[in-house]
């Protein structure tokens, strides 16, 4: 008789610890930012408008690009409406944190110290550092390797992993960061610096409007590896789970290959961009 008493308190304890747990996990479930976004009925996505082709601004003063149009299917997936906050790259994991929207989907690059305050989902496209190379030095500088020398001059974007691939890779040079990269990229391709160092397809855009007529020499082979990813906060396994199975579902039918193909896959968009 003891035994079975014993028994059924023990598996009356079971059943409430696994009671406990259900409604721990349906509160978790309830204080995810999935929830919030389905319920508000809006996907607040935070962005830095100045990284072609993922985002930026056309002449009409909207917001456009590769990560625009994939939140666009985010939403649209949600079944709830987008809205666009654009802000300053240097804020831009400080307005996710403080709640100014759900997600930053900004080209962002995935890396251990971003980790350490966001999550990431799992990368939906893998990019790497480049180099274009100013006329003047377009002879002496054959490789990325030969940036790493006295005398040459490295410009970016301050706050990118294009400035710490400089500053790692080229401790012997000279770094000047600048806040937009298409001022890092013109003070290159005005022989006021050697070399800028930047993402690729950003580099190969700027080669192509303007740096090959200027007689910009363009290192296009990546020198190192630069997964994409949308990140979020914190403590959100539900978001982070729907994120991941959406980015597998989109690059299985179809509409991945479209959003590429738009604005990887030729450079007709450029001129509707400011």
């Amino acid at each position: 008789m003891k035994r079975i008493i014993t028994l059924v308190a023990v598996l009356s304890l079971l059943m409430c610890a696994a009671m406990s747990a259900q409604a721990a996990d349906i509160e978790l479930a309830k204080k995810s930012t999935l929830e919030q976004i389905v319920q508000s009925g809006t996907l607040r996505v935070g962005l830095e408008a100045g990284y072609m082709p993922f985002e930026m601004t056309d002449k009409k003063g909207n917001v456009v690009g590769f990560d625009v149009d994939m939140v666009r299917e985010m939403a649209k997936a949600m079944g709830v409406k987008l809205e666009i906050v654009n802000t300053a790259w240097d804020g831009i994991i400080p307005g996710l944190l403080s709640g100014k929207y759900d997600i930053i989907a900004s080209g962002m690059t995935i890396n251990q110290e971003r980790n350490l305050k966001v999550n990431f989902a799992s990368p939906y496209i893998i990019v790497g550092q480049t180099a274009l190379i100013s006329k003047k030095s377009a002879d002496k500088i054959k490789s990325w390797k030969d940036l790493n020398q006295p005398g040459i001059v490295i410009t970016s974007k301050l706050g990118t992993t294009g400035e710490q691939a400089a500053k790692r890779l080229f401790p012997k040079a000279t770094y000047k960061s600048f806040e937009m990269e298409d001022q890092a990229m013109l003070e290159t391709m005005n022989g006021k610096s050697d070399a800028t160092v930047y993402d690729l397809p950003m580099t190969s855009i700027f080669y192509t409007q303007h740096g090959k007529d200027a007689g910009m020499k363009f290192l296009d082979e990546p020198f190192t590896y630069e997964p994409l990813g949308w990140a979020i906060n914190k403590g959100d396994p539900d978001f982070l789970n729907w994120l991941n199975n959406f980015i597998v579902q989109i690059k299985n039918d179809g509409r991945y290959e479209r959003i590429y193909n738009k604005w990887f896959g030729s450079n007709d968009w450029y001129q509707n961009i400011q």
